[in-house]
């Protein structure tokens, strides 16, 4: 019989946390699948975060360290430099990278640091109840914004990879989704080729993933993926901001 799928062997057996819809577990298995492809599973080392993936190190078949809330970058920072040879990653929500974590983002960023963020943004604060989140859109709904972000009162989301991309550090920076099978081998190919830029050592690489948190929204997993669609993508782009092997020729 012909295996046309498997599990990657990146992952474990462990049964996922994850509400249905949510997006975290497909970002999982995409990066356990460019790690297996690269051949640099054994070789891996994950920085997780204090939120709703706060469990990914019970789900990486390698190496991972639990980071306080928003350090992740500081603490990949230390490993990388201990451990140059090493694929070292961190894991972030928008609540961990994008708000108590903003200082070591931009400035691990800025240094150039030779690791890989992996950036899920859902637009809210998906373990802790709902809350507005740096990536709220303007006018959607929130436990702590009730009738919605206003700009007037609450400021304008942050468009990290557009912040980001204006520092010299960064080495490559994408926007991707997975509300699709399309965005799924797009998200994947973003993933694999911020992981081979970093094992070649040109620098920060730092892909967003556009994701969906149903049970904070209030809507079906399949009308999260519509709202990502819709609304999420044209307020946050996909595409790529920053490469510098496109830039050289590499």
């Amino acid at each position: 019989m012909t295996i046309v799928f498997r599990k990657t062997e990146a992952l474990t057996g462990a049964k996922l946390h994850y509400c249905p819809g949510c997006a975290h577990g497909i970002v999982h298995r995409l990066i356990a699948e460019a790690l297996e492809e690269l051949g640099e599973v054994e070789n891996a080392i994950a920085c997780v975060p204090v939120g709703c993936a706060v469990f990914a190190n019970n789900y990486f078949n390698f190496d991972a360290i639990q980071c306080a809330h928003g350090r992740a970058p500081a603490t990949a920072t230390g490993i990388k430099r201990v451990h140059p040879d090493n694929i070292v990653m961190t894991y972030q929500g928008d609540g961990d990278l994008a708000s108590i974590g903003t200082c070591e983002i931009v400035h691990a960023a800025a240094r150039g640091e030779k690791i890989t963020t992996v950036f899920i943004n859902n637009g809210i604060y998906g373990m802790t109840g709902g809350q507005m989140a740096p990536t709220t859109l303007p006018g959607m709904k929130a436990t702590t914004a009730q009738r919605g972000r206003d700009p007037e009162i609450n400021g304008n989301p942050l468009r990290v990879c557009e912040m980001l991309s204006s520092l010299t550090g960064p080495a490559y920076i994408e926007r991707v989704s997975v509300s699709t099978p399309a965005q799924v081998t797009a998200a994947k190919k973003a993933i694999k080729k911020a992981f081979e830029i970093q094992r070649r050592g040109l620098g920060f690489t730092f892909v967003e993933v556009v994701s969906s948190c149903p049970t904070n929204w209030g809507l079906t997993p399949v009308k999260a993926m519509e709202f990502v669609r819709e609304k999420m993508i044209p307020y946050y782009p996909l595409g790529v901001f920053k490469d510098i092997t496109a830039e050289e020729g590499r």
